[in-house]
């Protein structure tokens, strides 16, 4: 097992079943995502992609927060005069939340403890699954400042809510709880704070059980199928099965197909074939 890095702003811990939790680690600022936790985030993500431990990452939040977005005095404040660097964490900042997150070849999902506004939202949003505590606390405030969701958030408003849920929450400001968040689409499903990381623990070692080539095929299908026409996705996902059968050494027609004719495994009701 390899050793795990340390981090200032992040913290990364192994749970049984090939879970790894990545934690934002500022509590005391909300988990805002300052100039450092930016740079480890991106650097914690790619030693992750290699991790062989790793089957399914968990994104949550130290403390009482899960992310309370862009840290404001640190970065936009704090290098106003210095534009090169200022470029630098910005599209450094874009690159993990809107790209590498979603491009990553493991399932994340992300597991909603706490207050979450601003970025904090793009990062549920570009995560493949949430789960959220229905105590949570979700906004998109920056109305109240004189300004707009800017960089990804209001697409991730637009991607995900229904629009007159996402423009409602953009121009009044107002602060959603998890069962909200969950009706809106923003999030699969709102439980109480205190079964949070149980029910998100077993949809995570439930989607780390299945193949890992089947699912990054399944995730890299999903979300570009989305860019595609029509006939460019069917194509894309032709493509993507003829790999997947190479990757698999054509494992999922011996031992996956002939499960169905054995019955080991039947659509909808569950079942893994002998050997899977």
């Amino acid at each position: 097992m390899s050793e795990i890095p340390a981090w200032e702003t992040i913290a990364v811990s192994r749970e049984e079943g090939g879970v790894t939790f990545l934690t934002l680690n500022r509590p005391a600022k909300r988990n805002a995502m300052n100039p450092r936790m930016n740079e480890e985030a991106a650097a914690a993500l790619e030693w992750l992609r290699y991790d062989a431990e790793t089957r399914v990452i968990v994104l949550t939040g130290a403390g009482e927060a899960f992310c309370g977005g862009m840290d404001i005095k640190e970065f936009l404040v704090g290098l106003k005069d210095r534009p090169d660097e200022y470029d630098r964490i910005d599209r450094l900042t874009y690159e993990w939340r809107a790209r590498t997150l979603r491009r990553l070849p493991k399932p994340v999902i992300a597991m909603v403890n706490g207050y979450t506004f601003g970025g904090g939202v793009n990062l549920v949003e570009s995560c493949d699954l949430a789960m959220a505590a229905e105590e949570a606390t979700f906004g998109v405030s920056e109305i109240n400042f004189g300004m707009f969701p800017a960089g990804p958030v209001t697409r991730s408003l637009t991607r995900l809510a229904r629009p007159k849920d996402g423009l409602l929450h953009a121009m009044t400001g107002r602060p959603f709880d998890g069962r909200v968040a969950e009706r809106m689409g923003l999030v699969n499903l709102a439980v109480p704070a205190a079964r949070l990381r149980e029910e998100t623990l077993a949809l995570a070692r439930e989607i780390a059980s299945k193949d890992s080539f089947a699912l990054r095929a399944t995730k890299e299908s999903f979300w570009l199928a989305q860019e595609m026409s029509h006939d460019a996705a069917q194509d894309y996902v032709s493509a993507k099965y003829h790999e997947l059968t190479h990757r698999q050494s054509g494992s999922w027609r011996e031992k996956g197909a002939q499960g169905f004719l054995d019955k080991a495994f039947k659509p909808g009701l569950g079942g893994r074939p002998a050997g899977a």
